[in-house]
């Protein structure tokens, strides 16, 4: 029934498995991807008839998580899953962008290719294998695809390269890089790092690469085994001839175009120059026009790369290692915690910074199971950047993917929570674009993050490069243009600080660079970063010592995690009393860290008072403001401090005889008082009377001592040798003494005798309390 065929693949120890035949088979090419226990399903279809007029490569790329993949179930109300999450998105951009350049010119059919994470081990990273598996698919599905390609992850811990490592490795790492390849070249790399050397990002590119070509190995025998026949692709040469004639209408127009330096100038030249190729070919059929309009792209990509290959002149006249003017302005925007105003050449961003309290961080459902993200980066490219009309909304993957590659730019530079315990949102709106808005989003959102407050280790700036690649010969240009991008070979991103690299991204659109190239452009790029680095320096080369006036305070306070309980109280009660009481949030985690943010410190101190209260232990000898919480018949209690009362006796409250306690204290008032001692058992005893209760400074006791009581410092003397007792006498079995009713036998005792010398009832006794003589210091 099935005509399953396999191919084992070892990877630093790890085995990839690919099968096919065994699933979807009415798909053109499907391949099951197994590492560890992460699976993978990817399925490839693709029409067999363009559709008319179609004059680009409709492929499309999802990638989807299975929550039950990890044995979970979905969030929310609908409990399945539904629209991408940003990470479905970054990976279906992921397995795009190296296989796009790989099919053929001229091929327009659609293309879907759909990757599913069936299970999910937490260890084996599914992207990677859902890379791999689309790479199998193609291969065997007879569409014409250049491929095979392979990916790798690689890991950088203590001076040594990781392939494949687990998110365990990555997060104790220095490094998380993806590359793609084929058998010759590299096709794709994305990255982020902890300032890295140009050296060894190249060696991990490198060492990526080499794992990859043995998973493209391993897809060749499997599509030995099992591709379909090949399709047939249909060739034309109308293009070139279309080509020669345009030539020769608008050839010199098209190349006058690109001598204009001014965007929009050049943009109304070579409009002129494009209606002028319309109208050449206004009466041939609809087939012959739309080679007419691939020709003119052909004819505008011909003059501006030999311009910049022999003759080292760009688009805006530039030469191949200047970047463009750059003015940058922080503070930009008054009521923004922080803000900055980012202009290289034509491109220009406006970058934001809000800071908020832990319960604005993001909350992510995935795989993985719940996470929380403090810091977010949002990028916004509405149409108006290129002076064009279009849809405005929702973000699409493109500014999902800008955003996400400007976040990884500036996340190794981020304080650690514990020195800096904010939420941060860095928001970029693209407001021109001419190249490389998502480098302008690092520079401007470092710039606004320094301008907030937040104290980044070190200023990132980011360039991008450029390639154009002719044979042997090539050119790689710094800081290109939005045409350059279009008609150039590369784009290849570079952002770090002083000291290293924090990302690099490199998208391929021919059949992949090698190594060469890839070392001139990284040191190229190290050079232009620090030029950009000293442009911005010049607007603020160091974070702000004070906050906005507009953004949150937070400060923390580390407490004994056996205290946690009585700081939340039961049911949270404690907690919420001091919320409602101080408006100041209040945040404890269960390693006792607490996080007290307002917009005003004095319900910060507040809260930070109440808190440290509760913690404390008592102090004898320190002195308290406290409350009058009971009063009794001998006294009062007062609660000195959070959760915690005391007994101030009626002896402790005037050095002069109080007849009435509650002639004295009212509940609720007041007070001052001395903690004498904590006995014990843990009671408390505090005095009034030796505090000034103006001023709560401490005063001599000047109450009299005590007299002593009669014979009770009398000399006793030793008792002596008491000699021998003798057994004692047989008391008899007193249980069954039978002592019948107390009042038989007794007679009449008479009145009791007095039993104190002195007033009614003469002196207490030795063994009577000291609370009930009135002359105690108990």
């Amino acid at each position: 029934m099935f005509d399953i065929k396999t191919v084992e693949i070892d990877l630093g120890g790890k085995t990839l498995k690919l099968e096919t035949g065994r699933v979807a088979r009415q798909a053109n090419g499907s391949v099951m991807a197994t590492m560890g226990e992460t699976v993978v399903l990817c399925a490839v279809t693709a029409a067999k008839n363009v559709k008319p007029g179609q004059d680009f490569f409709p492929l499309t790329v999802h990638y989807q998580e299975k929550f039950s993949a990890a044995g979970r179930i979905p969030g929310g109300f609908f409990k399945r899953e539904r629209g991408a999450t940003e990470k479905e998105t970054l990976t279906s951009r992921l397995i795009d962008r190296p296989i796009r350049p790989l099919f053929p010119e001229g091929f327009y059919n659609e293309v879907l290719v759909i990757a599913q994470v069936l299970s999910y081990d937490g260890e084996n990273e599914p992207d990677i294998v859902a890379m791999c598996a689309a790479s199998a698919a193609l291969c065997l599905s007879g569409v014409p695809f250049m491929g095979p390609i392979g990916a790798a992850r690689v890991g950088y811990k203590d001076g040594e390269y990781i392939l494949n490592p687990t998110n365990t490795e990555v997060a104790e790492g220095d490094l998380d890089l993806v590359v793609a390849g084929t058998l010759d070249a590299v096709m794709m790399v994305e990255s982020e790092a902890k300032e890295l050397s140009e050296d060894t990002m190249l060696g991990a590119v490198m060492f990526a690469h080499a794992a990859s070509k043995k998973i493209c190995e391993g897809i060749i025998k499997l599509a030995e085994q099992a591709a379909k026949d090949p399709w047939d692709l249909a060739t034309s040469d109308a293009k070139d001839q279309a080509k020669k004639k345009l030539k020769d209408i608008i050839g010199a127009d098209v190349e006058a175009a690109y001598k204009l330096t001014d965007k929009s100038a050049r943009s109304s030249a070579l409009n002129a120059a494009r209606d002028k190729a319309k109208e050449a070919f206004a009466d041939a059929d609809p087939q012959e026009q739309l080679s007419a309009a691939k020709a003119v792209k052909s004819l505008e990509a011909d003059i501006v790369r030999t311009a910049i290959l022999k003759e080292g002149r760009r688009i805006d006249g530039r030469d191949t290692k200047t970047v463009r003017p750059i003015e940058a302005i922080v503070g930009f925007l008054p009521r923004a915690h922080g803000s900055a105003l980012f202009t290289r050449g034509e491109t220009q961003a406006i970058c934001t910074t809000t800071l908020g309290t832990k319960d604005a961080e993001q909350m992510i459902d995935g795989l993985e199971g719940l996470s929380y993200s403090r810091f977010m980066l949002h990028y916004n490219f509405p149409p108006y950047s290129v002076g064009e009309v279009g849809r405005f909304g929702a973000p699409g993957r493109r500014e999902v993917g800008h955003g996400k590659l400007a976040w990884r730019a500036l996340h190794p530079m981020l304080p650690d929570a514990e020195e800096f315990p904010y939420t941060i949102r860095v928001l970029s709106d693209i407001t021109e674009s001419n190249g490389s808005s998502s480098m302008a989003t690092v520079c401007g959102g470092s710039l606004s993050m320094m301008d907030a407050g937040v104290p980044l280790k070190r200023p990132v700036a980011g360039i991008a490069m450029g390639l154009i690649l002719e044979g042997k010969d090539f050119a790689v240009i710094s800081d290109i243009l939005g045409d350059e991008d279009h008609l150039g070979d590369m784009d290849f991103k570079v952002a770090g600080t002083s000291e290293g690299i924090t990302t690099m991204q490199m998208d391929i659109k021919v059949a992949g660079i090698t190594e060469e190239i890839m070392k001139v452009a990284l040191a190229q790029a190290k050079d232009g970063r620090a030029h950009i680095l000293g442009e911005m320096a010049k607007a603020l080369d160091h974070t702000r010592e004070e906050l906005s006036a507009h953004a949150p305070r937070i400060e923390t306070m580390q407490i004994a995690k056996d205290k946690i309980r009585e700081v939340i109280g039961t049911g949270g009660k404690v907690i919420r009393e001091i919320v409602a009481t101080t408006g100041a949030k209040v945040d404890i985690d269960d390693e006792g860290l607490i996080k007290i943010s307002s917009s005003d410190l004095s319900q910060i101190e507040a809260a930070r008072n109440w808190i440290t209260g509760i913690v404390a232990e008592p102090e004898v000898g320190a002195i308290y403001t406290g409350k009058v919480a009971n009063i009794v018949d001998f006294g009062a209690f007062v609660t000195f401090m959070p959760g915690k009362d005391g007994l101030v006796h009626v002896s402790e409250i005037k050095n002069e005889r109080v007849e009435k306690v509650s002639d004295v204290l009212t509940e609720g008032q007041e007070v001052k008082v001395k903690l004498l001692e904590v006995d014990q058992r843990g009671k408390v005893r505090l005095s009034m009377r030796v505090v000034d209760q103006e001023t709560g400074a401490e005063l001599e006791d000047t109450r009299p001592p005590r007299e002593p009581r009669e014979g009770g410092d009398r000399d006793r003397g030793p008792r002596g040798d008491r000699g021998d007792r003798g057994p004692r006498r047989d008391r008899g079995d007193r249980g069954d003494r039978g002592r019948g009713p107390r009042g038989e036998g007794r007679g009449d005792r008479g009145p009791r005798r007095e039993r104190r010398e002195g007033g009614d009832d003469g002196p207490a006794p030795e063994f009577a309390p000291a609370f009930l003589t009135g002359d105690s210091d108990d």
